[in-house]
């Protein structure tokens, strides 16, 4: 493409889909872009291989790239050494083609992140060392640096030492958390990295060891202490992190927010942590919008760490939250962006674009589909069912269920149960549903995937419960290049 020229993409499609790109591919024409719709001549154009691509595949002249389907999984390296220009995954879905050009179909960078995040464990004097250790590492897999050992008050922890050694051997970094003065210098001594929490009071602490202290207020909101500790420390040549303390919402909240903007402006260049426990533990809201504002604070502020409690079942997930917030924040104020479409690892309970089809578009699908194989969509109107012999759109399954041929079929019938009840909870709260693919609760939702790939979407095989007559069905189909159809409830036609 030279220079000043629009650059030639072919948006590559089926059948099913073609009239919708078309549609999409005029609005983003530009004087930069000039998208070109290819037919491959199949009806899915997501179920295509290379082979077919391959044999198939007529690209414009002059053409600069190649978009496919998200959810395409052939070799692109193949394909670009075939026809001679690059290949691409598109987004997996039509409404998401605007954002990926605009981005350049480019996948934040999330790999860095400049705030570490201490886990505590408020537990630990209770623990055995094998329950210690299986705790740390899950957190530790949800993103924590350092693990934080809670001392109870007025509870003797005798095997302190040892629970520090443990950790350490298992590569952990540690840190103690203790309102005795004992228990802190014995922490000290026996190798832990940071010790929770010294005032001017307590600071000949600091000397028993190579701990880094986390200083405090003497007394609270006595910010004039907590910057003679800081002064001290300083003094001794020592490392710190300063914590004005987070207070509760009716207990100060607001308060000690100014505090910690405060001491950032005494102290630009002061190492700070802030602990959140006393905000999402102590407040009946979902973690991730609260863990969000949180982070907002840290990014502005450049507060270097952080302090996540997850006790309450509803914050069971804060330590994987702020490693998401702390990743996309970083990314968005690198290039000086709201922290906006690096992901969404934090949109829990909704979408920034639930719906991907109108109920004009499911309509006009709707009305070119000849199988019997059940669609299921979610529009601004509700949930939508349809196959050739019908089209039905409602809010409750129950509704939807007397116009679905499943008698006789309990594996067909509890496939689609599944599959309706997963649309209705995204009409309902505003999530994206695909057909066969879970819905995406961001880094809320339990899954077995790693915080990286938790919010990749993926093409799913279809449910389980079919699979025996798919296979049966399989046998029986006449081998053609052409790929077979999918099964009733299976995806038609996702993207581009």
């Amino acid at each position: 493409m030279s220079g000043g020229e629009a650059e030639k993409v072919a948006l590559v499609t089926g059948s099913l889909a073609e009239a919708r790109l078309e549609r999409l591919a005029a609005s983003l024409a530009s004087e930069a872009l000039q998208p070109q719709v290819v037919n491959v001549g199949v009806k899915v154009a997501a179920l295509m291989t290379a082979e077919i691509l391959e044999r198939r595949l007529k690209l414009p002249e002059g053409v600069d790239r190649a978009v496919l389907p998200g959810r395409f999984r052939g070799d692109l390296e193949r394909l670009s050494r075939f026809f001679g220009v690059p290949f691409e995954r598109g987004p997996e879905e039509l409404a998401d083609l605007p954002t990926f050009f605009g981005r350049g179909g480019l996948e934040p960078d999330l790999s860095r992140h400049d705030c570490l995040i201490f886990a505590e464990i408020v537990d630990a004097t209770m623990l055995s060392h094998d329950e210690l250790i299986e705790k740390s590492r899950r957190l530790r897999a949800d993103g924590a640096d350092v693990i934080d050992l809670g001392c109870l008050p007025d509870t003797p922890y005798p095997h302190l030492e040892d629970h520090i050694g443990a950790l350490i051997a298992d590569g952990a970094r540690v840190s103690v958390d203790s309102a005795n003065a004992d228990e802190l210098a014995r922490a000290n001594r026996a190798g832990a990295s940071y010790l929770l929490s010294l005032s001017e009071k307590t600071l000949a602490i600091a000397d028993e060891g190579d701990a880094t202290p986390i200083l405090v207020p003497a007394s609270p909101a006595d910010m004039d202490s907590l910057l003679r500790a800081m002064d001290a420390l300083e003094a001794r040549g020592r490392a710190y992190l300063a914590d004005p303390i987070l207070d509760p919402i009716h207990f100060g909240f607001t308060d000690s927010v100014v505090r910690y903007a405060e001491l950032r402006r005494l102290r630009p260049n002061a190492p700070i942590l802030m602990g959140i426990g006393n905000v999402t533990e102590l407040t009946d809201a979902d973690t991730t919008g609260i863990n969000a504002i949180l982070m907002g604070m840290i990014s502005e502020l450049n507060v270097q760490a952080v302090l996540a409690v997850q006790v309450s079942p509803h914050c069971r997930t804060a330590v994987r939250e702020f490693d998401r917030a702390r990743r996309e924040y970083f990314a968005a104020r690198e290039i000086g962006s709201l922290p906006q479409g690096f992901g969404g690892g934090l949109m829990a309970l909704r979408d920034r674009r639930p719906v991907t089809s109108t109920a004009a578009d499911l309509d006009e699908l709707a009305r070119d589909i000849r199988d019997r194989n059940y669609r299921i969509e979610v529009s601004e109107k509700g949930v939508h069912v349809f196959n050739k012999d019908g089209h039905h759109i409602g809010a409750d399954p129950f509704d939807l269920y007397p116009h679905l041929a499943v008698e006789g079929d309990p594996g067909h019938a509890f496939y689609l149960g599944v599959e309706i009840a997963r649309a209705e909870i995204a009409f309902r709260l505003g999530k994206r549903y695909t057909q066969d693919e879970p819905l995406k609760f961001g880094v809320a939702g339990e899954t077995a995937e790693s915080l990286e790939q938790a919010h990749k979407l993926s093409f799913k095989n279809a449910g389980s419960t079919l699979a025996e007559k798919r296979e049966e069905r399989a046998k029986r189909a006449p081998k053609t290049e052409q790929p077979t159809e999918p099964a009733s409830g299976g995806a038609e036609e996702p993207t581009s």
